[in-house]
């Protein structure tokens, strides 16, 4: 929340003059994503630029510029909270140093289905997450893509074990909670720009990376990792925002439109992981990439992540209450 405010107090008077007219009457937005063209990302905000078209009879468009054109995902928080961009799709874990408090679902192992993350975006927790995001970011959630599970990738070996692990080198984003965790795995994380992973990976500099089976094949990510592990510690959510002030500026008809074509596009993000992760993870095995499973349905991995890690983070979602509530929504208890 400080961070975004000391970016926003110094600049703001010299953007908003410049930037509010054309964000105010334009008919075309602006949305970033950081993926490349092909992904989870891209299938969110292709239709949603799809349902916005339809809504408004063809008079307002939206320009996706995917892989990181407009910045880096963070750089989109800070950009669309200052009112210099209009929407973005990103990584949850992304929006969590702007508003801590959705730190909640990126904390191992809460979420252990598709269903679940569901669950959690779309009922009571998601609307809590949605508002404090608006009052510590400046921006607001409008939609949700569900990527599925960040499975781990390397070049060296199959991993089963937590002991399989010791020696790797693997790129983590910029994020506490997922940093601590594989700290608490025995491993010294590297912190990677997305932008920089893929020539990482190809160089050897890390050996390995997490995520989602969709965003593997998008990157292209079988060229340079042969070895995946079907770990589940956090479900990959990718949420689209839009500019609080863009979306304030905007009629009470046109703030409609946008939050149904959000809720729309939202539906048909799950769908498409559920229709399409199966089909993927067999294609990624036919151009060579190996699939293992941890040995023990993951026991040790969880029992390790859920007992050093939860508690660590427990302030910055809000209390070990937050944590609770969530378990209980999703039918389970804190141990």
């Amino acid at each position: 929340m400080k961070f975004v405010k000391s970016i926003i107090v110094p600049l703001i008077t010299s953007v908003s003059m410049i930037a509010a007219v054309p964000l105010v009457s334009a008919d075309t937005f602006k949305m970033a994503l950081g993926d490349a063209a092909g992904g989870t990302q891209w299938e969110l905000g292709q239709k949603f630029q799809t349902l916005l078209s339809e809504k408004t009879g063809g008079k307002t468009t939206v320009d996706l510029f995917p892989n990181g054109q407009l910045g880096n995902e963070q750089d989109t928080v800070n950009n669309a909270s200052m009112g210099i961009l209009d929407f973005s799709v990103l990584a949850i874990n992304n929006v969590t140093p702007f508003s801590p408090s959705v730190g909640l679902l990126t904390m191992p192992y809460v979420i252990l289905s598709p269903e679940e993350a569901k669950t959690l975006t779309q009922g009571k927790i998601g609307q809590q997450l949605v508002q404090n995001t608006i009052n510590d970011a400046g921006v607001r959630i409008v939609g949700w893509a569900y990527s599925g599970f960040r499975v781990l990738t390397n070049s060296k070996r199959p991993i089963e074990s937590l002991s399989d692990l010791k020696g790797l080198v693997i790129r983590v984003p910029r994020n506490e909670i997922m940093m601590s965790t594989y700290q608490a795995w025995g491993v010294n994380p590297t912190p990677m720009a997305w932008s920089e992973t893929f020539t990482g990976l190809q160089l050897g500099v890390v050996d390995g990376q997490d995520n989602p089976y969709i965003t593997i094949d998008a990157m292209k990510f079988n060229e340079v990792q042969k070895y995946v592990t079907n770990i589940r510690y956090i479900f990959s959510i990718e949420p689209l925002i839009i500019s609080e002030s863009v979306f304030q500026a905007q009629k009470p008809a046109m703030q409609a439109i946008i939050l149904e074509a959000g809720k729309e596009a939202t539906e048909h993000s799950y769908a498409f992981l559920l229709e399409s992760e199966d089909k993927i993870k067999k294609s990624l095995v036919a151009k060579g990439m190996v699939i293992s499973t941890p040995s023990n349905g993951e026991k040790e991995w969880i029992d390790v992540a859920t007992k050093t890690v939860w508690p660590k983070f427990y302030d910055s979602i809000g209390g070990k209450v937050k944590l609770d509530e969530a378990l209980a929504t999703l039918g389970r208890t804190t141990n």
